[in-house]
């Protein structure tokens, strides 16, 4: 495991995020587990984000610690999302978490899904090779 402590150049939590990642971990009763953040193939434009409440950590992943919450992400998807802002949004249409990858080359327009830069596609075809 590898323990991010900075979000730097990770991940940047928004304030919102953290207070609804708080609130859904209360919820849950699980004050001491993390908010799972991921990368899986598929989406309208190739690649989709998900989420989940995760208590456990592997060998595998990295952890952002910040303000009082855990972020547990593996590394592989850790390419695809390093230097993401991730928010909360709530408006009358929706609510949900919202993420500015600045490695994606295009996403949908519900921005649930995108498609990798050609570098960090690169990247990660690499570090699957090793």
């Amino acid at each position: 495991m590898s323990l991010i402590t900075s979000t730097s150049e990770q991940l940047i939590l928004t304030d919102a995020a953290v207070e609804r990642i708080k609130q859904i971990l209360a919820k849950e009763g699980k004050p001491d587990a993390g908010l799972r953040l991921y990368i899986s193939g598929g989406g309208c434009a190739g690649m989709s984000y998900g989420m989940s409440i995760d208590d456990s950590i592997s060998n595998d992943d990295a952890v952002v610690k910040t303000r009082g919450i855990k972020v547990i992400v593996d590394k592989l998807s850790l390419i695809y999302l390093r230097g993401s802002k991730i928010d909360y949004v709530e408006n009358l249409q929706s609510s949900g978490f919202k993420v500015d990858n600045p490695n994606a080359a295009a996403s949908c327009g519900c921005g649930l899904s995108f498609k990798a830069s050609r570098d960090v596609a690169e990247k990660a075809k690499q570090a699957v090779s090793q």
